[in-house]
């Protein structure tokens, strides 16, 4: 179903969409003041994608990796602004149109199958970023506890320490997974984002010192083979555009809320260019995929390997939910099943055990559905919703995210595949 705007006009018409809840934010209670909305884009954006920046710049050379990471970043507001002007747009045109979430739009531009494309991508990112965590989770818990120079490779009951720690965290999760509402879980966000901002803080600070202590060779510049590798991760960090409508639903001044997001995108970027490069300077050529395994086994150290690992750990089922959402909404009529939530923690899981770096994860998840989320779904939205009112550069700035975002798909995602191959052969 198209968006037509003759049909949309008519004051007889009115567009039936299936609602969603919001996955995160909850019900709306309050609409918030340009600071916590500020907050709440920071806390919607950053996630575990910063820990493997450090490792993309030295695969990238920092100035590369810098230029990469500003790029996507600017792309990335500017893609979340399409949704909002295509929202604003619809909801003025279409009698009793309340359209509260990415797949609200993608019905009401282009029906079932709008929302059916959206629905699967926010599943297929959800989901990486979950597995993700579990490898990071095992691989920090594995290098802290069972890692030594004499026996670099232990083996624990037959089983690598990986695979011990993701299968320790399977049953926990399943109980976890198992609440119906986030209501329970929501000051687990909270502990987990201010672990995140302490560690991060923590990190900066002694790679300024390390730096100032090693001063490695560094490289500006990397080959054009890692390009799509470091477009990858960049754009995993900055996933957050499901939650951009949400957010904006929730704001007091939305006049403002273009203005509150590009302050808080701007802020976010410098926050990740300052923690890949320092991190990247430190170490030089010896950065590793996750960047706190450099900082060694002292007791700070640890501290801050093992916060991550907790913030992690509890942010599992917070990125779970919506998967869940999309789900039981067309499986179970909308109604909480818990096996099927065990199902999922169960597929996460075994995907966790077959990967064995996080960067290279980091940059399939980036390359393949993140992009598409990201980029083409909001260009083409726009482009369905304007259509009859865009010049000719507005259409080329739509047509150009579409033709590229899926072209950088398709070759990001072989990319990266063959290069996790590659490491597993």
């Amino acid at each position: 179903m198209g968006f037509k705007k003759d049909e949309a006009s008519s004051s007889s018409h009115v567009l039936s969409i299936p609602r969603e809840d919001t996955p995160l934010l909850g019900k709306i209670q309050h609409l918030s003041s340009p600071s916590k909305t500020f907050a709440n884009v920071f806390i919607a954006i950053v996630g575990a994608g910063v820990l493997g920046l450090p490792y993309t710049f030295k695969r990238t050379g920092w100035v590369m990796g810098s230029i990469m990471l500003f790029s996507v970043a600017f792309l990335t507001y500017y893609c979340m602004m399409l949704l909002v002007y295509s929202r604003r747009k619809v909801e003025s045109h279409i009698k009793a149109a309340k359209i509260s979430s990415f797949g609200d739009l993608g019905f009401a531009v282009c029906g079932p199958v709008g929302r059916l494309s959206v629905d699967l991508m926010i599943i297929l990112s959800q989901a990486g970023f979950c597995v993700s965590y579990l490898i990071f989770v095992a691989n920090t818990l594995a290098y802290l506890f069972s890692y030594s120079i004499a026996k670099p490779d232990p083996k624990i009951l037959g089983f690598s320490p990986k695979a011990m720690y993701i299968w320790g965290c399977f049953p926990f999760q399943l109980g976890l997974n198992s609440v119906p509402t986030l209501t329970l879980l929501a000051p687990l966000s909270i502990f987990a984002d201010i672990v995140e901002l302490g560690a991060m803080g923590v990190v900066m600070v002694e790679d300024v010192m390390i730096y100032l202590q090693n001063r490695p060779v560094l490289e500006m510049f990397g080959g054009f083979n890692v390009f799509f590798y470091g477009l990858g991760v960049a754009v995993y960090a900055f996933e957050g555009i499901g939650m951009v409508l949400p957010l904006e639903s929730e704001t007091r001044d939305k006049d403002k809320f273009g203005k509150i997001l590009g302050l808080a995108m701007g802020f976010i970027s410098l926050l990740f260019g300052a923690f890949g490069v320092l991190g990247y300077f430190a170490f030089g050529e010896d950065t590793k995929d996750i960047i706190t395994t450099n900082l060694g086994q002292g007791l700070l150290s640890t501290f801050v390997q093992l916060g991550l690992c907790i913030n992690l750990f509890f942010t599992f089922p917070l990125m779970m939910n919506p998967v869940y959402e999309v789900m039981e909404r067309r499986l179970c009529e909308g109604r909480y099943c818990v096996w099927l939530r065990w199902l999922m923690v169960l597929a996460v899981t075994f995907v966790a055990l077959a990967v064995p770096n996080f960067a290279d994860f980091l940059s399939l998840v980036g390359s393949s559905v993140c992009i598409v989320l990201g980029f083409v779904l909001p260009s083409l939205f726009h482009l369905i919703v304007f259509k009859d009112e865009l010049r000719w550069h507005g259409f080329a700035s739509d047509a150009a995210l579409i033709v590229m975002g899926t072209i950088f798909a398709v070759y990001g995602t072989s990319s990266s595949l063959m290069e996790i191959l590659a490491k597993k052969a």
